[in-house]
């Protein structure tokens, strides 16, 4: 029998803190011609045993994964709603508790109080006992590799194994925001589903939903903001409107607005900031909004309009 998922930590590593883990969230916003490619190969019974989802951060590449490990995990068991939020199964799959569902990710040391750079090569083989058993409902074996970008060489090797002979009745689901780090021989083993940024529509639902789920108020012109500069990232949003992300694109918006002249005390008063340690998501996001701003510029350029995002409390340019 296949042992249920104990990973030595219960949180995926890039989970933002206080809204619910994509394997938690029933609503998928967006990718629809991609989710049904994926169920109609299922319901033909033609469906491939690799699959790689990839996109940019924040879209709903992990959200999808975990939607289409319930369809999988429930196709043997007539009547079991995968969406049902009160059902069995997908409480079992919130809680990666599900005997035939294996989720690899990047692992975390409560001795440093940090999770690992890379996926090693120890996380992957557990592979070896999960596929070397007898399923434990006699149905469909699940791997979600969230994200397969971040495998180190040996664990990718390792991956691949599994890829290259499955047991029968095995899907792989491989997340990977920059498909590009994985190995040729990976990729080639995987169809390919790539998701596009969303609607901003889609990512004021998902936005909205996210921030009921964590009982976190924004006030309007907030998230209209954040949705805004989020380009197309449910992600990006939500960390822009709970945060002082918007603070941080008025400062570059500002240091925009003053060329040539650059204020030297600032530049270097946030590189100190931003380079301290701990700070690498700031950072992350400093250069996100910084080659967004840089991006609608270009784009203002070619077509003559304003590629600035303005606030009132902004001065006007």
């Amino acid at each position: 029998m296949a042992a249920a998922d104990t990973n030595a930590r219960d949180e995926e590593p890039d989970r933002l803190a206080g809204f619910p883990a994509p394997r938690e969230t029933v609503a998928l916003y967006g990718h629809g011609e991609e989710k049904a490619e994926f169920e109609q190969a299922l319901a033909e019974g033609r469906l491939h045993h690799g699959w790689l989802i990839s996109g940019p951060e924040g879209i709903g590449k992990a959200t999808l994964a975990y939607g289409l490990a319930r369809q999988v995990l429930a196709h043997d068991r007539p009547g079991e709603d995968p969406d049902d939020p009160d059902g069995p199964l997908f409480h079992q799959v919130a809680g990666r508790a599900h005997p035939n569902l294996l989720i690899l990710n990047r692992t975390y040391n409560p001795k440093t109080k940090r999770y690992s750079q890379w996926i090693g090569v120890d996380e992957v083989r557990r592979l070896r006992s999960f596929l070397g058993g007898t399923a434990a409902q006699t149905g469909w074996r699940v791997v979600v590799v969230d994200r397969a970008d971040e495998l180190n060489a040996q664990a990718a090797n390792a991956l691949l194994k599994g890829l290259e002979e499955p047991p029968a009745k095995t899907v792989f689901l491989l997340v990977a925001a920059a498909e590009g780090r994985l190995p040729v021989t990976i990729r080639s083993r995987c169809r390919s589903l790539r998701l596009h940024p969303l609607e901003d529509a889609d990512v004021e639902r998902a936005a909205r939903q996210a921030l009921d789920a964590a009982h976190a108020g924004v006030d309007d012109e907030t998230l209209e903001t954040s949705i805004a500069l989020a380009e197309g990232s449910v992600r990006r949003a939500l960390v822009l409107s709970g945060g002082e992300g918007i603070a941080l694109y008025g400062e570059i918006f500002d240091a925009f607005r003053k060329l040539p002249q650059l204020d030297a005390a600032w530049l270097h008063k946030k590189a100190d900031t931003l380079g301290a340690p701990g700070n690498t998501e700031q950072l992350e996001l400093f250069f996100a909004l910084l080659l967004g701003l840089m991006e609608r510029l270009i784009r203002a350029r070619a077509t003559e309009t304003s590629g600035m995002i303005r606030r009132s409390r902004w001065p006007a340019s």
